[in-house]
């Protein structure tokens, strides 16, 4: 179906498409088997190196679930703090008042500007034993934290307050109109319709959020799933094995979150599309004399 951005595209421009998709499915088996083939010559398709991830359970117990725990673990920590103190943030930069705007929107501006590791790197130095004296065990932990929820927050502001910004100024003047409050204006009009538009980029930011904890793993020695790498494969030699099951991981989890996300962004449109009651006629008061008698007529 042809629109303004789109038009249907006819018998040449299917065959043109037909034959560019069967080029990049060629150039994609090429590349494919130029990279198993050269993995093959390295040995690195033997299948010692693929068959502990399926015969050794050890190696699921000791080091690939455990990782995934606390992957999750700091990942959820970090979502469960980011996204109420985005919302909040998002809000203040729509304040009527100059001084509340100024004072978030530097904060928001400042944590946005500096590099998720660096803010790691910075809070594992502020809870070492000179200042706060967090346990060493559990500073890799909180420093990854601390990190993800001061620079996801801004993130997420921008995003509330660009989904806010979206909406129709006739929803908040309407709202204004019945003698809504500024405060009650955003509650109950305009962020409950703002969260269906802003949903597919939160979702994404969550996304964002589970796979840089990996940055602490990196840098910081805290035990997530991504640095169990180094760990298997000093006792397997098999290092692409494991990134590569680490990778399959990785896309599983995601996978489940932005699905949930999808099926939660669906309830939520049906919600607002099925929100009336439908009332019988003995249900509904007459306004005006007479007008009942003149639609039967």
């Amino acid at each position: 179906m042809s629109s303004v951005l789109y038009d249907t595209p006819g018998p040449k421009a299917k065959v043109r498409n037909w034959i560019y998709s069967g080029i990049f499915v060629v150039l994609f088996g090429l590349v494919l088997w130029w990279a198993l083939s050269l993995m093959g010559e390295k040995g690195q398709l033997d299948a010692d190196k693929w068959t502990p991830f399926v015969t050794d359970g050890q190696i699921w117990t000791t080091y690939l679930i455990p990782g995934l725990m606390e992957t999750l673990k700091a990942g959820a920590l970090a979502m469960v703090i980011a996204l109420p103190l985005g919302a909040a943030l998002g809000i203040g930069r729509l304040s009527d008042h100059a001084g509340v705007r100024a004072a978030v929107g530097a904060w928001v501006e400042f944590f946005r500007a500096i590099p998720v590791l660096m803010l790691m790197l910075f809070s594992n130095a502020l809870y070492a034993p000179q200042l706060m004296d967090v346990p060493s065990d559990t500073r890799p932990f909180w420093a990854v934290v601390t990190g993800l929820v001061l620079y996801n927050s801004a993130v997420i502001a921008e995003i509330v307050r660009a989904g806010v910004l979206s909406l129709p100024k006739g929803q908040a003047e309407a709202a204004k109109a019945i003698g809504l409050r500024k405060g009650q204006t955003m509650t109950h009009v305009l962020l409950p319709q703002a969260v269906t538009a802003m949903l597919p980029a939160l979702v994404s930011q969550l996304v964002v959020i589970l796979k840089d904890t990996a940055l602490g793993g990196a840098l910081l020695g805290f035990a997530e799933l991504l640095s169990m790498n180094r760990q298997i494969a000093a006792n397997y030699s098999n290092t692409i094995a494991t990134m590569f099951v680490i990778a399959l991981i990785y896309i599983v989890v995601n996978f489940a979150l932005t699905t949930l996300a999808s099926w939660l962004e669906k309830r939520l449109r049906a919600s607002k599309k099925s929100t009336g009651a439908v009332l019988g006629a003995e249900e509904v008061d007459d306004p005006v004399p007479g007008a009942n008698t003149a639609a039967g007529a």
